[in-house]
C-alpha cells in the first residue's frame, strides 16, 4: 500500500491505497520516532541519536526499546511486506535507520512544494496553489512534539512558511480584484501575529479597495499603535506612505483592472457592494456561498478541492441554525455535474447523504409539509454509500412519471432488456449530433406502443439510442403533452409554436452524475430549481418570479408551497442518488427513481437535469446497461440545449462519449468528445479535457495501437495531477497499463512502486501470476470482492476472470461468466471512456460461455 504522512497538526499516517484510511501508530514513543525520522528528509537518524531524542536519561534497554519501536512502526506501515523481506519504506542503513517517503508523501513536503511553486505564477495560478497548500494544516506543525528539541527548529521553520503563505494568498486576491475575500483571513491572521507589517499593509488595502477608507486608515492607526507601544517603533516606510496615499485617495490604490481587465473590476466591485450590504450574519450569505461553491468547482484542480471542503462547512452551518428549509436549499443548490463513478471523497459524501436525509425526514414531519401524499420520505435501506445487499425489488424499476394503476415490474430474465422502452442500439451505427431542439419532421411514426411499465403511451415512438438525435425526445413535435409529464392547468402563452410542442423534458428518462464538469445556467423563460424554490415558484412556462399570492397551477398559496416543498425534496433526494454512487445500497436507486418523478410532474428542466444526474449514477447495479446510459445522455443533450444549462450539456456528450464507446460506436464518441471540449472551451470548464484526452488514449488502444496508447495514457495521467479529482487519479494509469498488456496476452507490470489505488485487489492476481508466485495468485484471487457498480465493473470483472483462467479456477470463471453476459455486446471496460480490454464476448468464449 501507499502511504501518506501528516505532521501539519499531530503526527498521523494513512493508507492513501484505501481512501485515508487512519494507520494504527501505537505509542507515543513510536509516533515519536516517525516525526523524528520525517524532520531528518529521508537522511540516516543514528539509533544512539533517536536514544538522546527520545529520552532525557534513557534507560539501560534503551536502544532495544528503539529496535521494538521501528519494527511495530514496520509491521503497521508495510503489513504485506512477506517475512524476512527487507523494508521499503522503514529502512535499516549504516549505524540508523531512514523513512524513505516519497516526495509527496509527507503534507509538510508538499505544502513547501506548492508554496514555492506559487512563488512562480501568476496571481491566478498562485492562489489556487496557496488555498490548497493552507487546507493541508490541521493545527500546528508537530503538534505533541512542541517542547522537543529535535521538532523546535523545523516546526518554527514551517510556521514562518505558513505565515508567509497567509500573506502571499493576500496578495493574489488583491491582485485579482478579490480585495474583499482577503479581510477575514487577514484580521484573524493579524490577531495572532500582530507584528507582520506587510498583513497590515495588504488589510488596510483591501479594506480601502471595498470602499471601506475609514477602516483602511482606523487599521493603519491600530498598527502604528501597536509598533510603538510595545515594540517602540515606528512603522515602516510601506506603511507610512500606504497611509498618505490612503489619504490622498491615490489613483495607483484602485484595483488593477488591467490585470483583469472590466470583469475584474466589476467583481470587485460587486463582492464589495455585497460584503457593505449584507449582515455577515445573515442566512442568505450560506446560499450565495453555495452558489459560489458551485462556480468554484468548476474551475478545477485546487477550486474543485475547496469548494467540496467547503460545501460541507456550509451544510453544518446551515443545519446548526434549525431551519429544514434553508438546510435544503443549501444542500440541492450545490447540483455539480458529475461524470465519474467513484467518489473523491467517501467520508465527506456520507456527511452530506446524511445531512440530506436528516433533512427529508425534518422537512416531511414539519408545518409546511403539503398532505399530497408525496411529502414523506422512504427510510433509507442505508443512505450511505455502502456494501449492501441490493434491493431487487427496486432496482430496476423506473418511475415513469405518473403512478400506473396496475404497475407491473419489467422482465429482468433477458440480458439485454431496457426497462426505458428502447431498442438496444447496433454497435456499428452512428448518428448526427444534437441540435439541441426538435424539427418538424424528425419523430418516430405515431402509433401506440407498450411503455416500460406495461402501459401503452398514446402518439409515438420513442427513438433509441442508436436513432438520431434530432429524435431523442418522446413527446415533442406533435403538438401535445404526454398525460401526467408536466402538464398543468394552463399553458403559458408564447413559448412554442404548436409544430414544437415544449414538455421541458425530451428523451426516455436515464441519469446521469459523477466528477464535477460544469454548472447550471438557465437562460430566457426557465429559472434554475434554485431560483424556483427562493422565489416560491417552478412553475413550467414561467419566468421563476411569479407574483406574490399568485399560483401559475392555479392553486393558490397552498399549491405553490406544494411545488416549492416538492423541489426542495426533489434537489435533496438527486443530492442521495448523485453522492450514493458505486456502492450497493438500493437507497441511492430509490432517491434517484423519486427525484425524477417530481422533477417531471413539476416540468422543472434544471431540476430533471440533476435528478437524471443520479439516475445516471444509480445505473449500474448489472453489467452491460450502456445503451440505457446513452438514452439518458440523449435527453440530457435535448434539455439542455433547448434550456440553456450548460454544463448538463456537456455532462450529456461525456455520457454519450462513454455510451458509444462501450457500443465501439467510435464515430459518435468522436462527435461528442468534440462537441464537449467546444462546450468547455467556450465556457471556461477546464476539467473536460480530462476526459476527452482519456478518452483519445481509449480510442488508440480500441484499435489496436497499443505503443501509441500507452504514450496517450502516460500523457492524459499529467492532466490529472491537480485536478482535485482523487477518485479518478487514484491508480487509473496503472489500471489503463495493466489493461493494454492484458488486452495483448502479456504478463501484468510488476513494478512495486506501482499506485494501484482501489484497484489492487483485482490486480493482485495478475500481478502475482506475472512474478511466477501461482499459490499466491491463487489465494488472492479467493479473496477478490464483486467489483463496484460503477463504470468500471465489466473491466474488473474480465480483470478476475482473466486470473481465473491462468489458475484453472472454475468457479470464479462462472462468476465472471455470469456477470458479463449480459454485456456480450460491449467492450469490457470502455463504457469508462478511459480504458477497455476488447470485446466482451470474447472473455466470454475464453471463460466457456
Amino acid at each position: 500500500m501507499r502511504v501518506g504522512f501528516g505532521v501539519l497538526g499531530p503526527v498521523v499516517a494513512w493508507d492513501t491505497d484505501a481512501d485515508g484510511r487512519a494507520i494504527a501508530l501505537k505509542g507515543p514513543r513510536h509516533r515519536a520516532v516517525l516525526a523524528r525520522l520525517i524532520v531528518a528528509r529521508r537522511r540516516v537518524v543514528p539509533v544512539s541519536r533517536l536514544v538522546e531524542d527520545l529520552w532525557t536519561a534513557p534507560p539501560p534497554g534503551a536502544v532495544g526499546a528503539v529496535r521494538t519501536f521501528v519494527a511495530a512502526l514496520r509491521r503497521a506501515l508495510e503489513p504485506d511486506r512477506p517475512p524476512r523481506a527487507p523494508a521499503r519504506l522503514l529502512v535499516t542503513e549504516g549505524p540508523g535507520y531512514a523513512l524513505r517517503a516519497d516526495a509527496d508523501a509527507v503534507d509538510a513536503w508538499r505544502f513547501e512544494q506548492d508554496v514555492a511553486a506559487a512563488a512562480t505564477l501568476p496571481p491566478d495560478g498562485a492562489l489556487p496553489r496557496l488555498e490548497e497548500a493552507l487546507g493541508r494544516w490541521r493545527g500546528p506543525a508537530y503538534a505533541e512534539f512542541a517542547d522537543e528539541g529535535w521538532a523546535r527548529g523545523e516546526r518554527s521553520r514551517l510556521a514562518e512558511l505558513r505565515l508567509h503563505a497567509v500573506e502571499r494568498q493576500a496578495e493574489a486576491r488583491l491582485a485579482l480584484g478579490r480585495a474583499a475575500e482577503a479581510v477575514p483571513d487577514l484580521e484573524a491572521h493579524l490577531a495572532e501575529h500582530p507584528w507582520r507589517e506587510g498583513a497590515w499593509r495588504a488589510l488596510a488595502l483591501a479594506l480601502y479597495r471595498t470602499g471601506r477608507q475609514g477602516d483602511a486608515l482606523a487599521v493603519l492607526r491600530r498598527a502604528r499603535t501597536l509598533l510603538v507601544e510595545q515594540l517602540g517603533l515606528d512603522p515602516g516606510p510601506e506603511l507610512r506612505r500606504l497611509e498618505s496615499d490612503i489619504l490622498a485617495q491615490a489613483p495607483h490604490l484602485a484595483p488593477a483592472t488591467a490585470r483583469g481587465g472590466g470583469a475584474a473590476q466589476v467583481w470587485a466591485d460587486a463582492a464589495a457592494a455585497y460584503d457593505r450590504t449584507v449582515a455577515s450574519g445573515a442566512r442568505t450569505r450560506l446560499e450565495s456561498t453555495v452558489g459560489l461553491l458551485r462556480d468554484l468547482s468548476m474551475t478545477g484542480g485546487g477550486g474543485l478541492l475547496t469548494a467540496r471542503r467547503q460545501r460541507v462547512a456550509a451544510v453544518a452551518a446551515a443545519e446548526e441554525l434549525g431551519d429544514p428549509e434553508l438546510t435544503a436549499r443549501v444542500i440541492g443548490a450545490y447540483d455539480v455535474p458529475a461524470i465519474w463513478t467513484r467518489l473523491d471523497d467517501p467520508e465527506q459524501a456520507a456527511t452530506i447523504v446524511a445531512a440530506a436525509e436528516r433533512t427529508l425526514a425534518a422537512l416531511a414531519a414539519g408545518p409546511g409539509a403539503p398532505d399530497d401524499g408525496l411529502s414523506g420520505v422512504q427510510p433509507p435501506d442505508h443512505g450511505e454509500p455502502s456494501g449492501q445487499t441490493p434491493d431487487r425489488e427496486s432496482s430496476d424499476h423506473e418511475v415513469s412519471g405518473h403512478e400506473a394503476p396496475h404497475h407491473r415490474e419489467p422482465d429482468r430474465t433477458a440480458p439485454d432488456h431496457e426497462p426505458t422502452g428502447h431498442r438496444t442500439p447496433d454497435p456499428g451505427t452512428s448518428e448526427p449530433e444534437a441540435t439541441g431542439h426538435e424539427a418538424p419532421g424528425h419523430g418516430a411514426p405515431h402509433r401506440k406502443e407498450p411503455d416500460h411499465t406495461g402501459h401503452e403511451t398514446t402518439g409515438h415512438k420513442t427513438p433509441g439510442p442508436g436513432a438520431s438525435e434530432h429524435a431523442v425526445t418522446a413527446h415533442e413535435g406533435h403538438g401535445h403533452k404526454a398525460p401526467g409529464r408536466g402538464a398543468t392547468a394552463h399553458e403559458a402563452p408564447g413559448r412554442v409554436a404548436p409544430g414544437h410542442a415544449d414538455t421541458g423534458h425530451g428523451a426516455p428518462r436515464r441519469g446521469a452524475s459523477g466528477h464535477g464538469v460544469g454548472g447550471r445556467e438557465v437562460t430566457g423563460r426557465w429559472a434554475s430549481g434554485r431560483e424556483a424554490v427562493g422565489r416560491g415558484s417552478s412553475a413550467p412556462g414561467g419566468d421563476g418570479r411569479g407574483a406574490p399570492g399568485h399560483s401559475t397551477f392555479g392553486r393558490g398559496t397552498a399549491g405553490e408551497a406544494a411545488t416549492r416543498h416538492d423541489a426542495i425534496r426533489a434537489r435533496l433526494l438527486a443530492t442521495v442518488a448523485v453522492e450514493s454512487r458505486g456502492g450497493h445500497s438500493g437507497r441511492g436507486r430509490q432517491a434517484a427513481r423519486q427525484a425524477e418523478e417530481i422533477a417531471r410532474r413539476l416540468d422543472d428542466p434544471a431540476l430533471l437535469a440533476f435528478a437524471l444526474n443520479g439516475v445516471f449514477m444509480q445505473s449500474f447495479d448489472r453489467a452491460g446497461l450502456a445503451p440505457r446510459r446513452d438514452a439518458t445522455g440523449a435527453e440530457l443533450i435535448a434539455l439542455s440545449a433547448r434550456h440553456g444549462l450548460v454544463a448538463f450539456e456537456v455532462l450529456g456528450h461525456l455520457i454519450r462519449l462513454q455510451a458509444r464507446s462501450a457500443l465501439a460506436d467510435f464515430a459518435s464518441a468522436d462527435r461528442h468528445a468534440a462537441a464537449a471540449e467546444r462546450l468547455g472551451e467556450r465556457h471556461e470548464r477546464p476539467l473536460v479535457k480530462v476526459f476527452t484526452e482519456w478518452y483519445r488514449a481509449l480510442r488508440l488502444a480500441a484499435t489496436g495501437r497499443a505503443d501509441e496508447a500507452e504514450a496517450a495514457y502516460r500523457d492524459a495521467a499529467t492532466r490529472l495531477d491537480g485536478a482535485g479529482m482523487p477518485g479518478l487519479e487514484r491508480g487509473l494509469l496503472p489500471l489503463a497499463l495493466l489493461c493494454l498488456r492484458v488486452e495483448r496476452g502479456r504478463p501484468a507490470p510488476t513494478d512495486p512502486e506501482l499506485g494501484w489505488g482501489p484497484y489492487a485487489p483485482w490486480a493482485r492476481p495478475l500481478v502475482l501470476l506475472a512474478r511466477d508466485r501461482r499459490a499466491e495468485a491463487a489465494a488472492a484471487l479467493r479473496t477478490v470482492p464483486e467489483p463496484p457498480r460503477d463504470l468500471l465493473l465489466e473491466a474488473l470483472w474480465c480483470l478476475t476472470g482473466r486470473a481465473a483462467i491462468a489458475l484453472g479456477d472454475r468457479e470464479t470463471m462462472a462468476r465472471a461468466r455470469t456477470a458479463l453476459a449480459p454485456a456480450a455486446a460491449e467492450l469490457a471496460g470502455a463504457g469508462s471512456g478511459l480504458l477497455t480490454l476488447g470485446p466482451v464476448s470474447r472473455h466470454l468464449a475464453d471463460l466457456g460461455g
